[in-house]
């Protein structure tokens, strides 16, 4: 048995190692539990289900996405460049997920299927981060919109055909770009205030 002591993170690190070499179809806890040379039971202490642990995988995976863009949507200066560089950070995230490690992105996408909850959570997340965006153009005059929340929904939901892992085949088109350019001047057109 291994002596370090064992943590969430260090199961959620084994459990992403695991899900790596075997796939979602064939990873168990049981699996995890041998890589880190515990009983399962061990496992079952930190969390309570093979359900529970995925979703905490997909938590954590989401997370890593949602941290950068939480730092963009805290930024100063120009909402409306700030906006841009959150939609394209959260692309380039998406993207290089995508092209580098495909196996692995259709690992996650099949767990975040399943993890209903924490996807929601996610998506509710993101949306906040775009809001607080939104409502800084407001106040810096620059954009036109009274409700921060749902003109955050909305270019969220414009441009989901960008980020959303159930798209991820069309992001290899080489005119994905310039569509996203297109739909992104008719967002703005929506939202800027006209000088």
């Amino acid at each position: 048995m291994n002596d370090s002591p064992l943590t969430p993170e260090r199961i959620l690190d084994a459990a992403e190692e695991v899900l790596c070499r075997y796939g979602l179809a064939k990873a168990t806890v049981v699996d995890v539990a041998r890589f880190l040379e515990v009983s399962h039971g061990t496992i079952y202490r930190h969390f309570p289900s093979k359900a529970a642990l995925r979703d905490a995988v997909a938590e954590r995976w989401l997370h890593r996405v949602s941290i950068p863009l939480a730092a963009i949507a805290e930024e100063q200066g120009s909402a409306v460049e700030q906006l841009h560089r959150w939609f394209e950070q959260l692309m380039i995230m998406k993207r290089q997920k995508v092209l580098d490690e495909p196996e692995l992105f259709a690992t996650y996408s099949a767990i975040a299927q399943e993890a209903r909850g924490v996807v929601q959570a996610h998506i509710v997340e993101l949306v906040n981060q775009v809001a607080a965006i939104v409502e800084s153009g407001i106040s810096s005059n620059e954009f036109r919109v009274t409700d921060p929340q749902a003109a955050a929904k909305a270019v969220f939901q414009a441009t989901v055909r960008f980020h959303h892992p159930a798209h991820a085949s069309e992001w290899s088109d080489p005119d994905i770009d310039r569509d996203f350019a297109q739909v992104w001047r008719l967002l703005l057109a929506g939202l800027v205030v006209v000088q």
